[in-house]
């Protein structure tokens, strides 16, 4: 009888350009991968698999985002701005990703000017209609 092993691929993983890799597993697998451990930017998860005497390569580029998002009102990128620019600044952590959470929910947001024109246009045609269809002849 055939061991095991010999049917499923041996895959070992590499972050980045480490030569040491962080994990080697025998397939199929579920890995948990612990983001807290790199730094934020971007990183490139590199998986090599072996099966027998084929060897394959993956590589997957992906960002990692683990300390507080950052949110600024009043300057976007690229913008060009003279004088004194008031910013409305924010940090604040989005908590455990088991729980649900509407990303920028902790943030507080300036009321889009198009939000504005519509409850204006609206309350118009409302006094509009309640004087020509209520009015007393």
């Amino acid at each position: 009888m055939e061991n095991n092993s010999q049917h499923n691929a041996l895959v070992i993983l590499f972050i980045d350009d480490e030569v040491n890799p962080i994990a080697e597993l025998q397939t199929p697998i579920v890995f948990n991968l612990d983001t807290t451990k790199l730094t934020d930017g971007e990183h490139v998860l590199k998986i090599v698999s072996k099966y027998g005497k084929k060897e394959g390569l993956k590589t997957i580029p992906f960002i990692v985002k683990n300390g507080p998002i950052i949110n600024i009102e009043g300057l976007s990128d690229k913008e060009t701005v003279n004088g004194i620019i008031p910013l409305m600044l924010n940090a604040y952590d989005t908590g455990k990703k088991q729980s649900f959470i509407i990303k920028g929910s902790e943030n507080p947001r300036v009321i889009p000017v198009w939000v504005w024109v519509i409850i204006l246009l609206f309350a118009a045609w409302s006094v509009y209609y309640i004087i020509t269809n209520f009015s007393v002849d």
